[in-house]
């Protein structure tokens, strides 16, 4: 598959997906996730990168990314966050090789009810995959930081959020995202949905087509399904197949259209 062409909207969420090499658990101890989250940490201190979200995995990561500042920003931290925690785990494992797919794939969030759907989405990762009862108990999530923030290195951008999630202050935002957790139903704590590590963008008819519209002949070919609630812009439908639990599948191989930063 050729390596699809980099793009960049200005002011866009982004949800970014980004899985270990051959889907290995490289990830698999918490002291590799607590590197990364590091790394993460470092990347918000040098250049900026606005967080709203992230959820790291044995397997996979989920970062929920706002670009409204500087265009190099996201290429410039995905380069030192992958690049370090690739680096410092194979050293010590005197291992050689890749440790992430060649791309990873980003969806254009709008903000409003379909950012509150997304972030519920990445919180529930764990709770899907069977290994935590609740979000909160796994602490390598941005979930846990809303709920109990940290006093220092504070990774999410709260007065970012409030005003994505269209509401007024941090006290809100936290029980904003409790409740879409708590309220969420039965499928969504047991099925993967992969509008939102697949497609290309989520949201309104309007948001989607726009979208579709600033990126022009690279979008070209990809359709625009949903109903009255909600579209996403992506590749004409294909039966999708899995080898794993839920979590831990494929993350959408079959997609062309991937947001390539690392180059």
């Amino acid at each position: 598959m050729p390596r699809a062409n980099r793009h960049h909207i200005l002011g866009y969420v982004w949800h970014i997906t980004y899985r270990c090499h051959k889907r290995e658990f490289l990830l698999e101890f918490a002291r590799d996730r607590q590197r990364w989250i590091s790394w993460l940490v470092e990347a918000k201190k040098r250049f900026g990168l606005t967080v709203l979200n992230y959820m790291v995995t044995s397997n996979h990561i989920h970062l929920l990314v706002c670009d409204d500042k500087d265009p190099d920003t996201i290429p410039r931290s995905f380069r030192l966050i992958a690049g370090r925690t690739g680096q410092e785990y194979n050293q010590r494992k005197e291992r050689a090789g890749a440790f992430w797919e060649d791309r990873y794939h980003a969806t254009a969030v709008e903000r409003g009810e379909h950012l509150v759907r997304c972030m519920a989405y990445i919180d529930m990762n764990m709770v899907r995959a069977g290994v935590v009862e609740e979000p909160g108990l796994w602490p390598f999530c941005g979930y846990a930081e809303v709920q109990r923030p940290k006093q220092r290195y504070q990774i999410i951008d709260i007065s970012k959020l409030a005003e994505l999630l269209e509401v007024g202050d941090i006290s809100q935002v936290r029980a904003l995202c409790r409740d879409s957790v708590m309220e969420a139903p039965a499928s969504d704590r047991s099925l993967r949905e992969s509008r939102w590590s697949e497609s290309i963008a989520v949201g309104s008819e309007g948001f989607v087509a726009e979208t579709k519209a600033k990126l022009g002949v690279r979008a070209s070919g990809r359709q625009i399904y949903g109903d009255k609630e909600s579209f996403e812009l992506r590749e004409p439908a294909t039966a999708y197949t899995c080898d794993f639990a839920p979590e831990n599948e494929g993350l959408g191989p079959e997609n062309a259209y991937f947001l390539d930063l690392t180059e």
